[in-house]
């Protein structure tokens, strides 16, 4: 069924486009156009961003609000998303080849979480606090909305991506310009829909669908006082240039080659630890920044990991996105699959040996898929180690001891994710604490919204989650009384 849209949600109506761009999506899983959006010209952005901007210079509007009735709206969106549940998850995943059963926790309950949280957060709080001044006197310092934000929102976790931004910039008293990736559109309009029915005033939520040039046009705009982005690092460079030359705030949550690091003494029973390896290292399709796609072994049991890590990729069953029993799911585009497939063919002629994998499934005539792919046999400083594949392709790489392992996990111009996996979790906290990374997990790794999520070196600039998330889309001003 295709689903068609002609209109922009802007300023709390739906506007006609000012050109004929249009976007077609297409369902990974069968190659077929099923819907179509239209694209965002300059003069739409400009639309949104003026929209935006008068919803937050308003006097009485949202920036002015107290933020325990920010968080009563916000509550009310949380309900609206959950009553669209099921037609997120069912967009999502035939839109960028996410497996319906993962749509269905990260892709509906996971964002209306944030929302909760962040409302939670804000509610009952206040705006500035009085502190004693050092040089007599006392000082008031206040935390005001930031302003107009621009949202720039990927394709492989679009719904809940694009709430670690508007989550936290609604808690704040921002208004937001959302512009999502063109491979994923149509859930975008559920969201309008929801915001439009949870009551947000008009202008604080805008959402204009586009391009690269549309992205890059919006995080230029002059009425725009923070950029939010989520996407590759080499986006984020480009978008950190301009934010500098602008002295403009910037998130930049950018790519990742995390290391899952497996101890002598970790117990690797799949019965035990195969949920928490699956999303640590292949959910969606191993298209998500922070999996540990490469997986530190102990020389000592090398072959006992290779062997678990392919009986592990191996059992999991590959199929069209919405089938309920389907974990690998295809790649969102086929662009995407041959990046993939160019890996593996580059893994291969650098000696790296497949355990398993390695080719698209015999069974499946349409759609853009890569089997789960396991390569043993590679070093750290192998290309398929070092660089971000963005599908479900594991390396193998031994090392000697505890100290060679944090050097290899540490060898690496990503700091994103990783995992630590053993029997003894504090010794494994004490290894995870001497990593370059922004987050790591103990035998489990999933972004909890009450923690600050966000990378270092390669990986990107600041942190999106938790308080620390919230402090972002505000600003201090220090008032000497």
């Amino acid at each position: 069924m295709s689903i068609t849209y002609d209109t922009f949600f802007i300023g709390g109506e739906w506007v006609a486009p000012s050109s004929s761009e249009v976007i077609v999506p297409v369902d990974p899983s069968t190659e077929q156009a099923i819907g179509q959006v239209p694209g965002a010209s300059e003069r739409d952005i400009d639309a949104a961003v003026s929209a935006a901007s008068r919803a937050f210079e308003d006097p009485t509007g949202w920036a002015t609000w107290d933020p325990s009735e920010r968080s009563t709206v916000m509550r009310r969106l949380a309900d609206e998303i959950d009553a669209r549940a099921d037609d997120f998850r069912q967009r999502v995943s035939s839109q960028n080849g996410m497996p319906i059963a993962v749509a269905a926790q990260l892709e509906t309950g996971y964002p209306s979480a944030v929302l909760r949280y962040y409302a939670d957060l804000v509610d009952g709080s206040s705006i500035s606090a009085i502190r004693p001044g050092l040089l007599g006197g006392e000082i008031e310092v206040r935390h005001q909305p930031i302003g107009v934000v621009a949202a720039i929102v990927p394709w492989n976790f679009p719904q809940a991506l694009t709430m670690f931004k508007l989550a936290p910039a609604l808690a704040a008293g921002c208004t937001i310009v959302i512009k999502p990736s063109p491979e994923t559109v149509l859930d975008s309009y559920l969201l309008a829909e929801a915001v439009e029915a949870a009551g947000v005033p008009a202008g604080v939520v805008n959402i204009v669908p586009g391009g690269r040039e549309a992205g890059a046009y919006l995080v230029s705009h002059p009425q725009v006082h923070k950029v939010a982005f989520t996407g590759s690092t080499e986006a984020g460079r480009k978008i950190g240039e301009v934010c500098g030359r602008l002295l403009r705030p910037v998130t930049l949550e950018l790519g990742g080659k995390s290391a899952a690091i497996v101890l002598d003494d970790a117990d690797l029973d799949l019965n035990k630890i195969g949920t928490g390896l699956f999303t640590s290292t292949l959910l969606n399709n191993g298209q998500t920044c922070f999996l540990g796609t490469r997986i530190l072994a102990p020389k000592s049991r090398y072959n006992e990991v290779v062997d678990a890590f392919t009986a592990f990729a191996g059992s999991l069953k590959v199929g069209p996105a919405q089938s309920p029993d389907t974990q690998i799911g295809p790649m969102a585009t086929a662009r995407q699959r041959d990046r993939v497939e160019s890996y593996i063919a580059e893994g291969k002629s650098a000696g790296g040996r497949i355990t398993v994998g390695g080719g698209r499934p015999d069974d499946l005539d349409a759609g853009f898929f890569v089997e789960p792919t396991v390569f043993a046999g590679v070093d750290n400083s192998a290309t398929i180690s070092q660089e971000e594949i963005f599908g479900p392709v594991l390396t193998v790489i031994s090392y000697d001891d505890e100290d060679h392992a944090v050097r290899l996990a540490n060898d690496s111009q990503f700091g994103l994710g990783g995992t630590v996996w053993t029997n003894d979790p504090e010794r494994g906290a004490a290894l995870a604490r001497r990593v370059e990374t922004g987050t790591i997990g103990i035998n489990r790794y999933i972004p909890d919204p009450a923690a600050p999520f966000g990378g270092v070196k390669g990986s990107g600039l600041g942190r999106e989650l938790g308080p620390e998330g919230l402090a972002s889309y505000q600003q201090t001003q220090t008032i000497y009384l």
